[in-house]
């Protein structure tokens, strides 16, 4: 009854602690690939750009995987719920691997730009279902240990992205192709891996498909995001355009609420927003994104910009970070094992996400390379204390049926959030980088042929500026990148608030034996004789007069043609005197215990 209702748990089996490594080398193996595509252009899209031509389509390529990703997040998981785990993870690797290689192929811009958003939507299934299986497999109290693994994925793929896509456009004999070529045979070995070793049961759910919820929620998001993206560069932010987006946004939104809360079967159930734990994680990993993908994207710019390193030694030094972030997820996995406790990761994680935002706020021009290493370290032990244990406490406080609806939700407000971060985050600094070079250009009397503005190339263009150009364009890069570092400690402030109205809850673990019984006395052994006995006679008596106890009795039988008093007899004949008789005889011959073993019927 309970799988009919689709309120049960996937979890029917205790996995060893070897099945569950095996199963999250295939997750961790997935999302590696897919979190690293994204990455991987970053250092590689000069050139790609070079090759195939159309500069003013630039932003679109990496905006296009980011906006499938997010929109496609909460859909991916109700999917998943229809069609099972496995089945729905395996498609979006497939989706992955074949949209890579058409990247890979493609001859302009445009057809870049599709594939682009292809694989989009299979990032976006495969971030969210690694997150709902290990809430299949493993239990809230046995999952802190494993969740430090997954969220040190998010850290290595932004060190692996620019360090390997700096070193496949540098090799001759590969070129930016092989950036989407690189991830298939990863991608296909993780394939292979959960085929293997995935054993997910089957539970029977409803099977109907919120068709108006995914076109409105799609539709919403997508409108924010292209609103983000786009505003202030493809258009102005005071023009009729912005208005458009932001009036559709608005209008998808309110379409989707009603949707929700009509559907038979919602992608996010309004009973989420209803549950307190849902809705602070949500808006804690909202403030998350934004803090981790702002200063994530940004931080390489200043490396490369303003101390002048290259791509792949910009990549290694965000390595302090993502050690951080490993040790710190995976250590306070462990205690959260061990205790229970869960919240106070989440609480001091913000908080120190904040310290290392305002340290990385006043690094300078000058500053010493283990200066940047060590703030970027503390920023990366407060990512690693609540990125993951925020989805584990969503988890937790959600009912089994929500399971993956709460786990897709919780991610895509994360990923949301992180695209306001970075669109937010690169206005800041355009517009501060245009104002201060303008005010230095002034102060130092210097005049350029084109106005005010310095036509601005990739770093090494920079650093082969004149020397007093080159130092204000150094200088209004710093203080550009102090602000949006700046911004990015009130945003985490609000996500260390919203922490600290989270309710502790306790975490579920896997269910127990119940205890075996205490034998009875001598003396309950023969009161319990006694009084079946009693029940059969007043039973046999009653000459089928209608009474409460009759027809307690008479249940006790199977249903048939006979009357309700021919059962209740027939009960008290067969079931009643010779457990009465047993019992008594069990507190006369205690070698045989008939209690505990169960009684023959």
């Amino acid at each position: 009854m309970v799988a009919q209702e689709g309120t049960a748990s996937p979890t029917t089996r205790a996995y060893t602690h070897r099945e569950i490594l095996e199963v999250m080398s295939g997750l961790m193996l997935a999302m590696l690939t897919s979190m690293i595509s994204t990455s991987v252009v970053g250092t590689a899209l000069p050139t790609i750009v070079g090759e195939l031509g159309g500069q003013d389509q630039y932003s679109w390529v990496a905006s296009a995987t980011m906006l499938t990703m997010t929109v496609s997040t909460p859909l991916w998981g109700k999917l998943s719920d229809l069609f099972g785990r496995k089945l729905l993870f395996q498609s979006a690797l497939a989706l992955f691997v074949a949209s890579s290689v058409v990247a890979g192929l493609s001859q302009n811009m445009g057809q870049l730009i599709a594939a682009r958003a292809v694989q989009g939507l299979g990032v976006g299934g495969l971030s969210a279902l690694s997150q709902v299986i290990l809430g299949d497999i493993v239990s809230p109290r046995e999952r802190g240990r494993y969740s430090g693994y997954m969220g040190a994925v998010f850290g290595i793929s932004t060190v692996a992205g620019p360090l390997l896509g700096g070193f496949i456009v540098d090799t001759d004999w590969l070129g930016w192709r092989w950036c989407f070529y690189v991830v298939v045979p990863f991608a296909l070995v993780s394939f292979l891996v959960i085929q293997k070793v995935l054993r997910l049961p089957k539970v029977k759910r409803n099977t109907s498909i919120d068709i108006w919820g995914a076109t409105t929620i799609t539709a919403s998001a997508s409108g924010l995001m292209l609103l983000l993206t786009l505003g202030g560069t493809e258009f102005e932010w005071n023009s009729g355009w912005t208005y458009f987006l932001a009036a559709t946004t608005l209008l998808m939104l309110a379409l989707a609420v009603l949707a929700e809360r009509t559907a038979g079967n919602p992608i996010l159930p309004p009973r989420l927003f209803r549950n307190r734990t849902f809705v602070l994680t949500s808006l804690a990993s909202l403030f998350v994104g934004m803090a981790m993908f702002g200063a994530m994207i940004y931080l390489p710019q200043y490396l490369q910009i303003v101390k002048g390193l290259s791509p792949t030694n910009s990549g290694l030094m965000t390595l302090p970070m993502v050690m951080a972030l490993f040790l710190s997820g995976v250590i306070s996995g462990k205690i959260v094992t061990q205790t229970g406790r869960w919240k106070i990761f989440p609480v001091l994680g913000l908080l120190i996400v904040a310290v290392g935002l305002f340290l990385l706020s006043h690094l300078h021009v000058d500053s010493s390379e283990w200066l940047i290493g060590f703030d970027v370290a503390v920023l990366g032990i407060g990512l690693g204390l609540s990125m993951q244990i925020l989805i584990l406490a969503a988890q937790n406080g959600a009912e089994l049926r929500d399971m993956a609806s709460t786990t897709s939700g919780v991610s895509f407000f994360r990923s949301l959030g992180g695209a306001v971060g970075v669109a937010a985050f690169g206005a800041i600094l355009t517009n501060r980088l245009k104002d201060e070079m303008a005010e230095m250009l002034k102060a130092a009397g210097i005049s350029l042929p084109g106005g005010s503005d310095v036509k601005l190339g990739s770093p090494s263009a920079i650093q082969q500026l004149p020397a007093p150009i080159k130092n204000i364009v150094l200088e209004s890069f710093t203080r550009g990148l102090e602000t949006v570092f700046m911004v990015g400690v009130p945003i985490a402030l609000l996500g260390f608030v919203a922490t600290i109205f989270l309710k502790e809850l306790p975490l579920r673990g896997p269910a127990t034996a119940p205890a075996a019984p205490t034998p009875l006395s001598k003396d309950d052994l023969v009161l319990a004789g006694l009084l079946l006995e009693l029940v059969a006679q007043r039973v046999e008596r009653a000459h089928g007069e209608p009474s409460a106890l009759l027809t307690a009795v008479a249940k006790m039988a199977p249903p048939d043609d006979r009357s309700e008093p021919e059962r209740a007899r027939a009960v008290a004949r067969t079931v009643l005197r010779p457990t009465s008789r047993a019992l008594i005889a069990q507190a006369t011959t205690p070698q045989k215990d008939l209690v505990s073993g169960g009684i023959s019927q």
